[in-house]
């Protein structure tokens, strides 16, 4: 093992079949599918390295990676799959470090793993790593690459640093929209797994279903696994019940409105494309509706520009025969029970593509079409 890796306990073949039964369920594959994962990962020699690379973020993707405890992420990457270059987690720099990425490059067939956005703006100078613009490591690390994950929001999409100055984007969009800035690299499957952070339970089903069959999961049209992004928030959310009796939280300290829907602090769950409700981080501890944060959609493309204020509700209803309803007027006056009636009325609208954003646009749905 080359001495900038990371080092870690062998896995055992427990954890092989754990890892394999979990990546089963995770995308919804046949349980009977699992010994062939098993010996997938039990003959991982010469099977693609990996590069992972950070542009302009803050890190928290591969934290939240690293942190992840079953299976531990770097036994994972370091005994199933050799984790050859990764800025936060390898012990080399300098020169050296960047050998290893050459000769990586070079020998081609790696998994090309990219966290963070890539800045465009001035030919790529906000973000330039020993004096090469990001955009350009990208450019060149993709080419020889056998897939490219990229892992949460920033990668995906552009993220947070999209709505700053550096003109940051993500490896294929630009929020909604493809930018083709990398088209002279070729055809190359290509994964997004936005959220912020990453979660870690996403890359690793991802990579065990490569190495065991070759091939990338199902995707939708925003590059993300159906599996993990084929559901919706709200329609799973622990808080439904509230938001269908009308019970909305209007204060954080009074403790009479705890568990109540947040709809009306800025919770963005009816758009929002993910399965954090069932999947949580910490061990499945928690997640962010659960702790009594408004979800704010950070695995659909629109995040963050497009969902902020985050928590300031941007959603008005459509009421049949009345036209728009501004719902925090509506509880002002009549209270509850109408209130009730007219959160019944967003389940329906939005079912029937009548949910608008306060800019009179239509949010996507839960497959990520465009309204």
């Amino acid at each position: 093992m080359d001495r900038f890796e990371l080092r870690a306990s062998a896995l055992t073949r427990r954890d092989f079949i754990k890892i394999a039964g979990a990546t089963a369920a995770l995308l919804g594959l046949s349980r009977a599918l699992t010994p062939k994962m098993v010996k997938a990962l039990e003959n991982t020699a010469g099977k693609p390295a990996v590069i992972w690379l950070e542009g302009q973020d803050c890190a928290g993707c591969v934290e939240s990676f690293l942190n992840s405890l079953e299976p531990p992420a770097t036994t994972l990457l370091l005994d199933a799959i050799s984790l050859r270059y990764c800025e936060t987690a390898m012990a080399g720099s300098g020169y050296k470090a960047e050998e290893i990425l050459d000769q990586t490059v070079a020998e081609g067939g790696y998994l090309l793993v990219i966290e963070g956005a890539i800045p465009l703006a001035e030919d790529g100078l906000f973000c330039t790593v020993g004096g090469k613009p990001f955009k350009d490591i990208v450019r060149d690390c993709a080419k020889n690459a056998a897939a490219i994950i990229c892992v949460g929001a920033c990668s995906s999409f552009g993220g947070i640093p999209r709505s700053g100055p550096t003109d940051a984007v993500g490896y294929l969009y630009r929020g909604t929209k493809l930018h083709h800035f990398y088209d002279d690299v070729g055809p190359k499957p290509v994964i997004n797994l936005p959220t912020c952070p990453l979660h870690g339970e996403r890359l690793v089903a991802v990579i065990v279903h490569y190495l065991t069959f070759g091939t990338i999961p199902e995707l939708d049209r925003f590059q993300r696994p159906k599996a993990f992004y084929g559901y919706n928030q709200h329609e799973n959310c622990e808080r439904r019940a509230h938001f269908e009796a009308g019970e909305y939280v209007t204060d954080f300290g009074n403790p009479a409105q705890y568990g109540w829907c947040l709809y009306l602090k800025g919770c963005k769950g009816p758009w929002a494309n993910q399965d954090c409700w069932k999947r949580r981080w910490n061990q499945r501890t928690n997640y962010c509706i659960r702790a009594g944060i408004p979800c704010v959609a950070c695995s659909n493309p629109e995040f963050y520009e497009s969902v902020s204020p985050m928590y300031k509700r941007q959603f008005d209803t459509e009421l049949p025969g009345i036209g728009r309803v501004d719902l925090d007027k509506v509880m002002a006056v009549v209270g509850g029970a109408v209130a009730a009636g007219v959160g019944l009325d967003m389940a329906v609208s939005r079912a029937t593509g009548r949910w608008k954003t306060a800019k009179g646009e239509k949010p996507p749905d839960r497959d990520g079409n465009e309204g």
